[in-house]
């Protein structure tokens, strides 16, 4: 005679797995530069064009999204490269005080220089202090 055995299930456990999220981003590394009249911010993102990049300043906050072109080989094989192969997203709280409609941006070698210039009233506010 046989016996079915089911295993002891706690309620208050879920057996249900999170779904993995189709769009991850790793944080680049970057170098900020305060100067007078602007902010230099430069972005290291290897393997990155300037076709995929977006920039987008709203409110007080700087976005960029770097996107790595993604070629499917033929002989392609898993090597756990899925860290190195993920896209890049910078978030930025750098306040009122930017003119992001003036900023400028130059991509070489997976290197983003970003210069975002200071509204008027933030540098006569800083002559003030001084």
């Amino acid at each position: 005679m046989h016996t079915i055995i089911h295993p002891f299930v706690s309620s208050s456990r879920k057996r249900t797995a999170t779904p993995a999220s189709s769009e991850t981003f790793r944080q680049p590394h970057y170098d900020c530069d305060e100067q007078a009249d602007a902010l230099k911010l430069v972005v290291y993102l290897p393997g990155v064009t300037a076709a995929g990049i977006d920039i987008e300043g709203s409110g007080a906050d700087l976005t960029i999204t770097a996107r790595k072109p993604q070629v499917v080989r033929v002989n392609w094989q898993a090597l756990h490269l899925e860290s190195v192969q993920r896209d890049y997203r910078l978030k930025l709280r750098l306040g009122h005080g930017f003119d992001y409609t003036a900023m400028q941006a130059e991509v070489s070698n997976g290197v983003l220089t970003v210069t975002l210039p200071k509204q008027a009233f933030a540098r006569i506010g800083l002559a003030r202090v001084a």
